[in-house]
């Protein structure tokens, strides 16, 4: 059975999780982007397990989470573009993809043996986590590999059930999304997965421009599969109204909610919030699916700012099923 920990008493919370990930255990933990199953990065058999647990093919890699920029400088080749981006962006939902240290102590499994490594250091309580155990955590997103990702410590519980695996309750993520996953190669950035912090946004800070991961260039990072973030239900995209008898995910002012027959609707932002929509956008996901409806039909989403990131995430969740 799921233990659920709750971070009303933050100490006893920290403590326990610590403890699990010293025994080699995984732990699923919040961030501000998503819930994670984390294990200690340098402890192959406890990574083993994350793969094992998610069903996650070995040749995608795992974010390594560090409580700061000493931790990642033990990990990874830090340039002075990766301390000058950690400094505007960290904590918070930024992956930086760098060579690996001469003698990192990040286990294989966690690079996928590509020679580099994605170091992202999170808000909050899982900050405070690695911390307290003095080692970095390897943490997917804590669901079956392809699946909707969670945001609350009860989907975890849902995706795992009679599994004993741990889970950090701090409430739902206000983030919602994955962290934007940026590779730094010199002086050019590769933007592989686009998230919360945006193109604009890094530009801002270092005056490049992110180039875009060519499709041909394979997985580099995770998120990167054609698809994931998948529900059970057909998801069909940019639809101006509903199919009869599907479920129906709407964004802004329209009148999806008011055509009859449908399984089930729900607005990701009647005002057009694209930080709203992305908050929602998983939990929604998950009801919808839920509902027993075969298609789900998604509304339009703008092409801009954090809608970029939103679109990549439903686009993925649409594509053709692949194998794991």
């Amino acid at each position: 059975m799921v233990q659920i920990i709750n971070t009303g008493d933050e100490g006893a919370a920290i403590s326990a999780a610590v403890q699990r990930l010293r025994d080699g255990e995984p732990v699923a933990i919040p961030t501000e982007t998503v819930y994670g199953l984390a294990a200690d990065a340098t402890n192959g058999e406890a990574v083993a397990k994350i793969f094992e647990m998610k069903g996650r093919p070995s040749f995608n890699p795992l974010i390594c989470h560090v409580d700061g920029m000493t931790m990642a400088t033990e990990l990874g080749s830090c340039s002075h573009l990766f301390e000058q981006l950690a400094h505007a962006f960290w904590p918070g939902p930024l992956t930086l993809v760098v060579p690996l240290a001469a003698h990192s102590p990040v286990h294989d499994l966690v690079t996928a043996g590509l020679g580099s490594v994605g170091l992202r250091c999170p808000q909050g309580i899982s900050r405070a986590i690695i911390s307290a155990l003095g080692r970095p955590l390897a943490a997917p997103s804590a669901n079956r590999s392809g699946r909707i990702s969670p945001t609350s410590a009860q989907h975890v519980a849902d995706e795992f059930p009679d599994t004993g695996l741990m889970v950090v309750d701090d409430g739902p993520c206000p983030v919602g999304l994955e962290s934007t996953i940026l590779k730094i190669e010199g002086q050019r950035l590769v933007l592989l997965r686009p998230g919360t912090i945006t193109a604009d946004d890094i530009e801002a800070v270092t005056g490049i421009k992110p180039a875009l991961a060519e499709a041909s260039a394979g997985i580099q990072a995770p998120g990167m599969m054609t698809s994931h973030y998948a529900p059970d239900a057909r998801v069909i995209l940019d639809c101006e109204k509903p199919l009869p008898g599907s479920a129906w995910l709407d964004f802004g002012n329209r009148d999806g909610d008011n055509h009859p027959g449908l399984k089930m609707a729900l607005n990701l932002s009647p005002s057009s919030d694209l930080r709203q929509a992305a908050a929602n956008l998983y939990s929604y996901l998950k009801l919808l699916d839920a509902s027993g409806a075969e298609k789900i039909c998604v509304a339009p989403i703008p092409m801009a700012g954090l809608g970029v990131a939103i679109n990549d995430r439903l686009k993925r969740a649409a594509a053709p099923r692949t194998a794991d």
